[in-house]
């Protein structure tokens, strides 16, 4: 679909029909317009048109309630794509998606470390014609790209400004994209696209508030509030990462001491392994301390316990300050959570404010897992749709 054509909505009660046949489908149009409000001549008519744009396709005959059987609905898998792109600091991940989330074709390409700009979008735009052309679709069927990018990021420029990883600075990526495949192209910080892509695909039911917090070789986070990414005055909302946890703490990457992620990320959880441990390999990782922990090794055990007490305070924070209904935590590190997660939910239990924030704030892993980025990336075009 050539960038700038997103005229399929019409009016919010299209929007409204499509988003409930997305999340209740298979759905007859009588409960469509039981559940919406909208009358039934209005449903019968906006189906037509979705069905007429081939975003919509009838299914097997519903129960009957008296009468003949109706028809169901369904979102069309087969006819409308999204392109999703996880750009990490190692490497770039992409894959085309159908409306409803699974992921059809995928591609995976190595960066260099501190990689200069004209060598990240080559490696980039290689990544996208890979699954473009495995895919084997034309462009009118594909809604656009979605760019999942770490670090500072411009959304309505579709820049990135700034990376602490890579070190990369003002990267056109929607402009350059958008040359490059005439597609219309989103860019998004890496964390609330992660956010976005567990609150569609995770299953979670309708939620007010809901947090994601990622922490691997960074901590980020994303929040969404009635169903859409929170940014903040100055779009820095969901940046715990460098919240300030000891004023005579370590540097971190943005410049400051004593930042959350300085704490916990995978890079520390090394740092404290070998602070405490004697005989502590060099070569040792966030990966290796965990099959220590795994094999029984006590020392091990006990540097990660210490590091879910402080993921349970930068938790807390969050409740205190976002106060979400759900917040689930996803990324590398926390692959170690049968050692982290009981000292995360003991910590918030002795520290939270109140006792409905002890008792009915829901903290759970990530469902959507390591998709949940690029699944992210591909539902920013979703959100334009729906």
């Amino acid at each position: 679909m050539v960038r700038g054509t997103f005229q399929l909505m019409k009016s919010v009660n299209k929007s409204t029909v499509l988003n409930k046949i997305r999340q209740s489908g298979p759905i007859s149009r009588a409960e469509i317009a039981k559940v919406t409000g909208i009358t039934p001549p209005t449903v019968s008519s906006i189906v037509k048109e979705l069905m007429d744009e081939k975003l919509v396709v009838e299914s097997i005959l519903g129960e009957s309630q008296g009468g003949r059987k109706p028809t169901m609905l369904l979102l069309n898998r087969n006819d409308h794509y999204v392109i999703g792109v996880d750009a990490g600091s190692d490497s770039i991940k992409a894959c085309v998606s159908d409306l409803v989330g699974t992921i059809l074709v995928r591609s995976e390409l190595p960066l260099q470390v501190h990689t200069a700009i004209d060598s990240f979008l080559a490696v980039l735009i290689q990544a996208i014609k890979l699954v473009i052309k495995e895919m084997g679709v034309e462009g009118s069927k594909i809604f656009g790209i979605g760019i999942a990018m770490h670090g500072v990021v411009d959304v309505a420029a579709g820049i990135s400004l700034y990376s602490a990883n890579s070190g990369l600075r003002n990267v056109h990526i929607k402009e350059v994209l958008e040359n490059t495949f005439d597609l219309q192209v989103i860019v998004e910080n890496n964390s609330r696209a992660m956010a976005l892509g567990e609150y569609w695909f995770g299953d979670y039911g309708l939620l007010k508030s809901f947090a994601v917090v990622n922490i691997g070789r960074g901590v980020g986070s994303g929040i969404i509030e009635e169903g859409k990414l929170r940014y903040g005055a100055q779009e820095i909302a969901g940046e715990i990462g460098h919240m300030t946890i000891s004023l005579d703490g370590e540097k971190c990457s943005c410049g400051n001491l004593g930042c959350f992620e300085t704490f916990v990320t995978g890079d520390a959880i090394v740092r404290r392994a070998k602070k405490q441990i004697s005989d502590a390999p060099d070569d040792l990782t966030g990966e290796k301390v965990y099959a220590f922990a795994l094999t029984g090794h006590t020392a091990y055990q006990k540097v990660l316990e210490e590091i879910g007490v402080l993921i349970g305070i930068g938790i807390v924070n969050l409740i205190h300050s976002v106060n979400p209904e759900k917040i689930v935590l996803g990324g590398g590190v926390m692959k170690s959570h049968d050692f982290l997660m009981p000292s995360i939910l003991a910590t918030i239990q002795q520290r939270a404010l109140t006792e409905k924030a002890r008792k009915n704030t829901l903290i759970t892993l990530s469902r959507v897992g390591d998709d949940a980025t690029v699944l992210g990336a591909a539902a920013l075009l979703l959100t334009k749709l729906f």
